[in-house]
């Protein structure tokens, strides 16, 4: 339970307002540690309340402190701006019994604006690390009594090229400070990060990615071509039983199309994307969460930090590159321990990426067959030991002959 944490009743009558009942393994393990001023490498699924695991004990921290001169004490890092605008909403309902407060620092906003609320002095500053860097380089605030640094799913961080950010951020802060590094994946990068950043740390592991979701059915349906899989994806969209669906693309392009499409067949559908405008994602995000849309066609970086409750099946329409990034489309669905699906379109060119995947992962996928549209592909004749195809041995290209020719004898 909450209440056995010893947490400021003040932030344990808002957990009871929020229906919280009890500690999710994440918040268990990792509150004491953050009390207790350890740094900290924490591997936790998407869904499984690490937000309210650094949240509850840095606010519980600073209610503590409450004497001492205002300042911006915590600074939460994060790779996108739905993934701020939701950690700071989550820290508006903690805090709805006290004074403290917190304030989305990102791109695609007013500068100026941010700048006023800055001003404020706010607990919390959450933010994306380019937009945080110009609010430093411009001297709007200072991270010189932060007590602790977030590092919020660290893997996308790094994935999006921002360690050198992280590094330049970390400049701004006093060398003595708390750092908690979170990640829903944990590969050979993210550690050796952690290394070059924290101190002594405790671990963490929570719902690692290579444990089977046994609350997520996975499964692979078998396609010809891009046409086919498109009359696959209405034919699910059409059938399935869900309350909210997301389908995965690997390009904006597609997105873009799919979504014309699906919207042509009536569907509820909207498109989130690196080219759809900041005003315009947050309408398709206020608009999915309501149910207004029902299916989200999007991108891996739109998706990134996505947390709408509901969503209850996910499509792969493209077979994403990497084990790391199934691991977090599947991730939107099946949150908190509710059942979720998730189905992958694999023609033969994505065969053995998704083996790869089911490799990685260490299960195998359930092989979907939808009887009103077969797959003329059945999958490879042969099978390597790694669940790949067999590929066609090339010949070697014949080299040139080089003829003999005899010299002509010295007279």
């Amino acid at each position: 339970m909450l209440t056995e944490l010893s947490l400021n009743p003040n932030l344990i009558k808002a957990t009871k307002e929020l229906g919280f009942e009890a500690a999710t393994e994440v918040q268990a393990k990792a509150i004491p540690l953050v009390l207790d001023n350890k740094d900290l490498m924490v591997s936790a699924a998407t869904g499984s309340g690490k937000t309210v695991a650094f949240l509850l004990p840095i606010l519980h921290r600073m209610l503590a402190q409450a004497s001492e001169p205002r300042a911006v004490r915590a600074l939460v890092l994060v790779p996108v701006r739905e993934l701020a605008d939701q950690i700071v909403k989550a820290g508006k309902e903690l805090t709805q019994f006290t004074e403290q407060y917190l304030v989305s620092i990102t791109g695609g906003r007013d500068f100026k604006l941010q700048e006023k609320s800055l001003k404020r002095i706010p607990d919390i500053v959450v933010a994306t690390p380019g937009r945080l860097i110009e609010h430093l380089e411009n001297e709007s605030f200072s991270l010189a009594d932060i007590d602790v640094l977030v590092l919020d799913e660290a893997d996308r961080m790094l994935d999006m090229g921002f360690q050198e950010s992280v590094l330049n951020v970390m400049k701004y802060c006093p060398e003595q400070h708390q750092t908690l590094l979170f990640s829903a994946t944990l590969p050979s990068a993210i550690r050796r990060f952690a290394e070059e950043i924290l101190v002594e740390p405790e671990s963490v592991l929570v719902h690692h990615h290579r444990e089977k979701h046994d609350n997520i059915r996975q499964q692979a349906v078998l396609a010809d071509d891009v046409s086919h899989k498109e009359k696959l994806l209405q034919w699910l969209l059409a059938n399935e039983t869900y309350e909210k669906a997301i389908v995965f693309t690997n390009s904006k392009i597609l997105a873009a199309r799919l979504d014309g499409l699906m919207r042509y067949h009536k569907f509820r559908a909207a498109q989130l994307h690196g080219d759809v405008q900041q005003k315009g994602r947050q309408a398709t995000i206020e608009s999915f969460r309501s149910g207004k849309v029902n299916v989200l066609i999007a991108t891996d970086l739109a998706a990134r930090g996505l947390d709408v409750s509901g969503i209850d099946l996910v499509i792969n329409f493209d077979v994403p590159r990497k084990g790391d990034a199934y691991v977090h489309r599947i991730g939107r669905t099946g949150r908190a321990g509710a059942a979720g699906e998730s189905i992958s379109l694999v023609t033969q060119q994505e065969w053995n990426l998704m083996s790869s995947i089911e490799r990685y992962l260490k299960i195998r996928f359930e092989r979907k067959v939808i009887k009103e549209l077969p797959a003329t592909y059945k999958g490879p004749k042969k099978l390597k030991a790694s669940g790949k195809a067999v590929g066609k041995k090339k010949k070697k290209p014949a080299g040139k002959v080089k003829l003999k020719t005899k010299k002509p004898k010295k007279k």
